[in-house]
């Protein structure tokens, strides 16, 4: 009996385990109150760290922050924010806490990925992505359910912001009975019919000058957002100026941006038997264009500068994603393949001559030296736009070219920083910068009083070194020379709801697990199974 007994409680003890497990993972709250207590506060707006902080949260808007010590003092509890009944605490002392982040360009999985959005969702949560633009997926019923279904927090989701690709139907989203858009009129019908299916902007890739304009001044009567990955097939007629004259606001990776610096050509310098279909070619070539710009700094350089200034032009570079063309081995090497990274998505990223962004045909040195410079250039431009007041956000493309969802995220705050961002200025580019650019700043992007409860919680200094933001934490020696892993985030907070960033990666390696289970797949090198 006694065996039993024990059995039983134990039984018992996992099961209530397994709940808590269960109910930290999937979110606490809202509450009617909920008070973070003593954070180290880096805001998005620029502002350096400051405190201890306690923050006080009803019903998803933050109604106080209050400073209650000094640094190396004992806090004078008395003075501290009371709890009311029903009310939660958050003991957060000695960490740091910043807004939600904001991922300007996030996909939100993909079929020939294998990526369903719980997977991709838990991923970016994990790593304090608590709100997501979707730049063209899988439709705009697709994502709009999956947009209404986080707003509602019946599903574990970063907020999503639905960019339709221009053009596309899906659904019952069917304007022009499936005809290719060739007239200005036919684009203005297709973007009354995404304004009216709630989508809250439009991804082009670029079309015939007359049907951009005419798209992009619909668009802007209607009041919704546009962000564009300028295609080499409609480059050299419409490139970054033509778009933000006509009232693009944002723009995708660099594209279009080098074509708007020729000085010297109208079109790049393509090998004569160079074919847009081959993904080596375009990759290869893409990587040697900035150096066909003009010269940093130069008349027409610093002309194209102020310009896109003057038109409060946002910048989205995207950096993460072409990381693999001037790095290779780093991008498909990095640890946390091994447990994050479905068998699907992997073998996705295998060289291919039919899939856009697996990897390339014939990848070395020379590409790599070529695109080190590219991104020098790059860089140059990037940071420089930003020293003179323009807008820079971060957004990640995960999903292509060994880049894994939220993990990239971090990567790109990264790039950011060896483009010269001081820290700060790279948060502001996560936070603050991309709730300006989605015309939400009022609501997100910074910790202040009326907004809503977005933050990031991290046991460690992220300003000092932005590793520990990753999901696997950064590598330290201690003093007792131990070797251990610190950071990770803590907790990802997202209209008031407090997340357990640690439980969701260990269920997105618990999904991992179980489809390397199932097709009897294990990571070893590139394309390798057992």
């Amino acid at each position: 009996m006694k065996t039993k007994s024990i059995l039983f409680t134990l039984v018992l003890f996992l099961v209530g385990v397994l709940q808590c497990f269960s109910q930290s993972a999937q979110g606490d709250g809202p509450h009617s109150q909920l008070i973070i207590r003593g954070v180290m506060l880096v805001n998005g707006n620029g502002a350096p760290p400051q405190g201890p902080i306690d923050i006080v949260v009803e019903k998803n808007i933050i109604k106080k922050i209050q400073v209650v010590g000094y640094d190396g003092v004992p806090i004078d509890e008395s003075k501290r924010p009371k709890l009311k009944a029903g009310g939660k605490e958050l003991d957060c002392n000695g960490m740091y806490l910043m807004p939600g982040f904001i991922d300007m360009h996030g996909h939100i999985g993909g079929k020939s990925q294998g990526a369903e959005p719980d997977y991709v969702f838990k991923l970016w949560m994990a790593h304090g992505v608590t709100t997501v633009r979707e730049p063209s997926g899988r439709g705009v019923d697709f994502t709009m359910d999956l947009k209404r279904k986080s707003a509602k927090n019946e599903i574990v989701a970063p907020r999503v912001m639905a960019y339709t690709g221009f053009g596309q139907t899906s659904g019952s989203f069917n304007p022009l009975n499936d005809i290719p858009i060739s007239t200005p009129e036919q684009a203005r019908i297709w973007v009354r019919a995404n304004a009216k299916k709630g989508a809250d902007g439009i991804k082009f890739f670029g079309a015939e000058p007359e049907i951009m304009a005419a798209a992009l001044d619909e668009n802007k009567k209607l009041g919704l957002g546009s962000a564009c990955h300028h295609a080499q097939l409609s480059v050299a007629r419409w490139n970054v100026l033509h778009s933000a004259r006509a009232g693009l606001t944002s723009m995708e990776h660099w594209y279009g941006l080098p074509e708007a610096l020729f000085d010297d050509r109208t079109v790049q310098d393509y090998p004569l038997d160079y074919n847009y279909q081959n993904e080596q070619h375009r990759f290869e070539n893409a990587g040697k264009l900035w150096a066909q710009a003009a010269k940093p700094y130069s008349k027409h350089w610093e002309n194209v500068m102020t310009e896109l200034l003057d038109l409060d032009f946002t910048l989205d570079p995207t950096f993460n994603i072409y990381e693999a063309s001037r790095d290779l081995q780093r991008a498909r090497r990095a640890e946390w393949h091994e447990d994050y990274t479905l068998p699907s998505l992997w073998d996705f990223y295998q060289p291919s001559k039919i899939s856009h962004g697996s990897y390339w045909h014939d990848w070395g040195t020379e590409q790599e030296v070529a695109w080190r410079e590219n991104f020098q250039l790059w860089m140059t431009f990037i940071n420089e736009y930003k020293n003179r007041g323009g807008r820079v956000t971060a957004g990640s493309d995960s999903g292509f070219i060994f880049q894994l969802y939220g993990f990239a995220f971090i990567r790109e705050l990264e790039l950011l920083r060896e483009a010269g961002f001081h820290p700060l200025e790279v948060i502001r580019s996560a936070t603050l910068n991309g709730a300006e650019a989605l015309g939400m700043d009022d609501k997100i992007g910074s910790v202040s009083i009326g907004k809503l409860a977005d933050f990031v919680v991290v046991d460690a200094n992220p300003l000092a070194n932005l590793k520990v933001l990753y999901g696997t934490g950064t590598i330290k020696l201690t003093e007792d020379n131990e070797v251990i892993r610190e950071g990770g985030v803590k907790y990802t907070i997202k209209d008031g709801i407090v997340y357990d960033a640690k439980a969701l990666l260990k269920e997105v390696k618990d999904i991992v697990d179980a489809e390397k289970a199932k097709t009897g797949y294990k990571i070893l090198q590139p394309g390798i199974k057992e």
